[in-house]
């Protein structure tokens, strides 16, 4: 029940000012609940109902609380409670650092905690938050709004159903169907943490990211930071264009440069070159369109049946011209000897993307590994160009029961598979025929021809040699055979040695089984490299 009632109204603007200090102004205790001031308006009317003082007023209205000045066009407070109602044009400036406006405020001024109604806008002077509602604490410069919100920094624009803004750090956590849309990128996510004066967007939850060159990121951990365009994701991201996919247990890049590395159970996929690598490093510059793989990692070049597998402790892959500029590189098949024929043509190079304008450089422990043909060597060039494997130092090629090595052995291939390979000097073929039998083929250089992925002959030149063991038609070894020849050819059937041809200036000696020793039916720098031959991929990818 109301026991008194007294309303005062002062039209006189210069009075209302006198009386605003009477009946505002705190008295001078040392109660630490800071009061709320009416500084100007127009109008005033003061009510007293019961114990409660109230103060209405309207036009131009200017509060103070503390560093806190409030601006509305009307406003009642309650002088006992410490609280206003705000209606129309409400502005919070809070101590020149935060500004937020909405058309209505409720306000209590001993928690210092404002609900803001209608039109809310909030700035801190790098970005600007909208939304229909927000609660807003001066204390802990914490707002909070649950009915959808819109971020502007900049050209970023975030928006989400639920948001928590933290003034003291310029921190929005969004919550529920965040999206994110700059000129470069489209986030999508549940939860996202973005900075507005940083500009670095947080993910901490499945999160989605699009570019314009179809590029999208699928990551939970990590973050992106839009001024400086670089990023960095945990929690095993996986990342696609067009024509690429990478998956790790970290990755960081720069945009600006194109750079980034990968780390961790690293795999890479080509699909427009049909090549995969698995690495627990990878490093890829943009500009230069180059990878460098490191710690175990291993190439896999796709193809119809059977892949084949490169390892070695590094892996350099870049763009051809690019090394042109700096190294010179003769065309392999220009340095050949003019004899020998030019297996791969215009037309099949065309066939086998020779307008990738690509190589690949393999350092230390070079491996090769594929159903048909295996390889090792100290070092390894591939260009796309000639679609030549060089294998350098001491290499070794095995195909099925044949071996053969040299000091520097050069492998053509044709859609992927070996097509011709050529030996330079110190040139050895070895075929295991037998326990301890062994046919042999040795010159200055040779020339190994393949069908089907499968060495068909092979050819050496230049003081060339042979031990070859005959057989008859039940496959019985009938004789060893050692010969010198400036040609000499052997030719495989079945993947074994069918027959030997020699051609011009020949010399040699047919030994009966019972008359050879194949202990001494070797070749000078005979070598049966088994040991160093790969059992199987598994071998390439190490413990």
């Amino acid at each position: 029940m109301i026991q008194h009632k007294a309303i005062v109204y002062f039209p006189s603007i210069a009075f209302l000012f006198v009386c605003s200090s009477l009946y505002a102004q705190p008295p001078a205790d040392t109660t630490s609940k800071k009061k709320i001031i009416i500084l100007n308006a127009e109008r005033l009317n003061y009510q007293k109902i019961d114990s409660a003082e109230f103060q209405s007023a309207a036009g131009n209205v200017k509060i103070r609380q503390d560093s806190t000045l409030f601006y509305t066009d009307s406003v009642v407070l309650n002088k006992t409670k410490n609280t206003l109602e705000a209606f129309g044009h409400v502005h919070i400036n809070d101590n020149d650092s935060i500004h937020t406006y909405s058309d209505y405020l409720r306000y209590f001024g001993n928690e210092k905690k404002a609900y803001l109604k209608g039109n809310v806008k909030l700035t801190d002077g790098k970005g600007t938050l909208t939304t229909p509602d927000l609660d807003y604490d001066l204390n802990t410069h914490i707002g909070i709004y649950t009915k959808n919100g819109k971020v502007v920094s900049e050209k970023t624009v975030l928006t989400s159903k639920e948001g928590y803004y933290y003034g003291e750090t310029k921190d929005v956590y969004f919550k529920k169907d965040v999206v994110l849309v700059n000129p470069d990128y489209t986030i999508t996510t549940d939860t996202l943490l973005f900075n507005t004066y940083t500009n670095v967007a947080t993910f901490t939850v499945p999160t989605i990211i699009n570019s314009g060159d179809k590029k999208k990121i699928f990551t939970s951990d990590g973050y992106y930071d839009l001024a400086k365009k670089k990023a960095y994701f945990g929690k095993r991201p996986h990342i696609e264009d067009s024509t690429t996919m990478l998956d790790a247990d970290i990755v960081a890049s720069n945009d600006s440069t194109r750079d980034s590395e990968a780390s961790g159970h690293v795999i890479y996929r080509d699909t427009a070159q049909g090549v995969t690598i698995i690495a627990n490093n990878l490093k890829s510059k943009g500009e230069e369109s180059s990878l460098l793989a490191t710690q175990k990692p291993v190439m896999i070049i796709k193809q119809d049946k059977d892949s084949t597998f490169l390892a070695a402790d590094t892996l350099f892959s870049g763009r051809l011209s690019t090394l042109k500029k700096f190294r010179n590189i003769p065309a392999i098949l220009d340095s050949l000897p003019a004899t020998d024929p030019v297996v791969l043509s215009d037309s099949a190079r065309a066939k086998q993307d020779s307008a990738r304008d690509r190589f690949v450089e393999a350092y230390r422990n070079v491996k090769i590994f594929s159903d048909s043909l295996q390889a090792v060597g100290d070092s390894l060039f591939y260009s796309s160009e000639d679609s030549a494997f060089r294998l350098f130092k001491d290499p070794v090629v095995w195909s099925r029961e044949s071996q053969i090595s040299g000091d520097t052995i050069y492998l053509f291939t044709l859609n992927k598979k070996p097509k011709r390979m050529y030996v330079f000097e110190n040139a050895l073929s070895v075929e295991k025929v037998g326990p301890e039998y062994y046919n042999q083929v040795k010159g200055r250089t040779i020339n190994g021809y393949f069908t089907n992925g499968e060495l068909d002959s092979v050819r050496a030149k230049g003081n060339a040699e042979s031990i070859y063991y005959a057989q008859d038609d039940s496959s019985k070894f009938i004789s060893a055979n050692r010969a010198t020849s400036d040609v000499i050819d052997m030719y495989f059937r079945e993947r074994q040695a069918d027959k030997v041809v020699f051609r011009s200036n020949v010399i040699g000696t047919a030994y009966p089984m019972r008359q050879a020793n194949p202990f001494e039916m070797r070749l000078r720098s005979f070598k049966w490299l088994v040991d160093r031959r790969p059992k199987t991929k598994y071998e390439l990818f190490g413990n």
